[in-house]
């Protein structure tokens, strides 16, 4: 187990910091209204999509952190599920994004770019998480958001 303090010495979570940060980034770029704070409040479904896409992006450093000092291996590989469930999101919302007309498509594959170089490391981290001792265990995703 990791502590907080050291989290940011750990490659996977740098790189879902810079995630974070360019989805952050392409977010407010594409969205209509630039209050990053009051986008689900928008009438627009491209505000919606990279509100969503924020969040999602958010959620994944804060879901390495909960795994690295979690002892549970039940609470790792749900926090790793969930990690993979939001990089699916985020290509969703890159698609959406595109088909709602954004028109800088460079931005948006640069951020599919980093996705797939995320994923590479997410899948080496995964493994590195389950390795103690993991039985394969029935969980609901409900019951974890909860």
């Amino acid at each position: 187990m990791m502590s907080q303090n050291h989290l940011g010495s750990l490659p996977i979570y740098k790189k879902a910091i810079e995630l974070s940060t360019l989805s952050r980034e392409l977010g407010s770029f594409v969205s209509y209204n630039k209050n990053m704070l009051s986008l689900y409040q928008s009438d627009s479904l491209r505000d919606h999509i990279a509100d969503s896409l924020i969040t999602d992006a958010t959620l994944i450093p804060q879901q390495i952190a909960r795994a690295e000092t979690s002892n549970s291996v039940e609470d790792r590989m749900k926090s790793a599920t969930f990690i993979g469930i939001m990089l699916r999101n985020i290509n969703s919302y890159c698609n959406g994004l595109e088909q709602d007309g954004v028109r800088e498509k460079e931005y948006l594959n640069l951020l599919r770019r980093e996705i797939r170089i995320f994923r590479r490391s997410f899948k080496i981290w995964r493994k590195s998480i389950a390795k103690y001792g993991h039985k394969k265990e029935t969980w609901h995703f409900r019951e974890y958001l909860g």
